[in-house]
């Protein structure tokens, strides 16, 4: 769903960014769908959602979540440095062991630059925090082994309208948080689910 400023039709370089979003390849393991944007952020604005679960129906459980939102302003905004912004979000579960490694945060972070860097999704002022969320369970729960959440929480201002390098990027890092090896190069995804 695309939001707009008082009803008003999104401008035609916001139309040319969602049109490059459309192109992106999807990797098969990557549900992606379109969700509510936010509406305060920025005049016009689209919102997509991604999962990866180990495998088909109601039984499979999540590997991998997370939001990718394209904010436009056409006046532009002065911590962008732009016209456009790109917010993500990403969260998995892991393992106990792999969530006590005092390094998950910044391999998080590296991640999300080498896609960026893999795709040559042209970008400037990225930032980014990464939390380690551990879970433990008490009461009826108690016996059941602990878990530790990575959540990465990242944005960047994309250069130019043309962003579908950097939906792929961002796919691939949600496919990673799943654990996911990532495609050999030269290889390119079977297209999955479009944005319509």
């Amino acid at each position: 769903m695309t939001v707009t400023k008082h009803g008003t039709h999104p401008p035609s370089d916001f139309d040319a960014a969602i049109a490059s979003l459309r192109q992106a390849d999807v990797r098969p393991e990557v549900v992606l769908e379109r969700i509510p944007a936010p509406a305060r952020l920025a005049p016009h604005a689209l919102a997509l959602s991604a999962s990866v679960n180990d495998g088909p129906g109601e039984d499979a459980t999540e590997l991998a979540t997370g939001r990718f939102i394209l904010l436009h302003d056409p006046a532009g905004q002065q911590l962008w440095q732009g016209t456009f912004r790109i917010v993500t979000y990403l969260r998995a579960e892991l393992d106990a062991q792999m969530g006590n490694d005092q390094l998950l945060g910044s391999v998080a972070w590296t991640w999300l630059v080498e896609a960026l860097t893999q795709h040559r999704a042209a970008h400037t002022l990225a930032g980014g925090t990464a939390t380690r969320v551990l879970s433990e369970n008490f009461g009826a729960l108690t016996g059941q082994q602990a878990h530790t959440d990575i959540e990465l929480r990242a944005s960047w201002t994309p250069t130019g309208e043309r962003l579908r390098s950097h939906l792929e990027a961002w796919i691939d890092m949600v496919a990673s948080f799943a654990g996911l090896p990532p495609l050999p190069e030269g290889v390119t995804p079977f297209p999955g689910q479009r944005l319509t």
